[in-house]
C-alpha cells in the first residue's frame, strides 16, 4: 500500500455533511454577522444622537433594498442564533444521547431537533416581519 493511497489526517472530504455540521458552521457565520449588525446598530445610535442630517442618512440606508436585506439576514441570525443555543442546553444536559439513543439509531434524536430548528428559525422571521409589515401599514398586530 502505498503512503499516499490513504489521507495524513482527517478532512471534511471524508465526513458526510448532516444536519449538525450545518447548525454549527451557521451558529458561528451567524454569530458573526451579529456581531457586524451590532455595528450598524451603533451607526442608528450614533446618527439619532448627532442630529437630522446623520439620522436621515441612516434612515436612507435602512429604507433601501440592501438596508432591509441586512434587516431580514440580522432578524433571522438573531432568531436562529437564539433557537441554536437553545438546543444547546438540553444537548448539554445530554437530551438524545442516552446509550440506546446513541448506538442503535443511524438517525439520532439530535437530527431531527437540528432541523427544526433551522425551521422554526425561518418560521419566526417570517412572522416577525410579518407582524412588522402590517403594524406598520396600519394593522393591529
Amino acid at each position: 500500500m502505498s503512503q499516499s493511497a490513504r489521507p495524513l489526517s482527517p478532512h471534511l472530504g471524508i465526513y458526510r455533511w448532516r444536519v449538525n455540521m450545518w447548525q454549527s458552521v451557521l451558529h458561528r457565520l451567524t454569530g458573526l454577522f451579529l456581531c457586524l449588525a451590532a455595528l450598524l446598530l451603533a451607526w442608528g445610535l450614533s446618527a439619532a444622537a448627532s442630529g437630522a442630517v446623520a439620522w436621515n442618512a441612516f434612515a436612507d440606508f435602512s429604507a433601501s433594498g440592501i438596508g432591509h436585506v441586512l434587516s431580514i439576514l440580522w432578524t433571522w441570525a438573531l432568531l436562529f442564533h437564539l433557537c441554536n443555543g437553545i438546543q444547546h442546553l438540553f444537548r448539554d444536559g445530554g437530551m438524545g444521547y442516552d446509550a440506546a439513543q446513541r448506538d442503535h439509531s443511524r438517525t439520532p434524536k439530535y437530527f431531527a431537533t437540528g432541523w427544526i430548528v433551522i425551521f422554526l428559525s425561518v418560521a419566526l422571521t417570517v412572522l416577525v416581519w410579518i407582524c412588522f409589515f402590517v403594524r406598520a401599514n396600519g394593522g393591529a398586530a
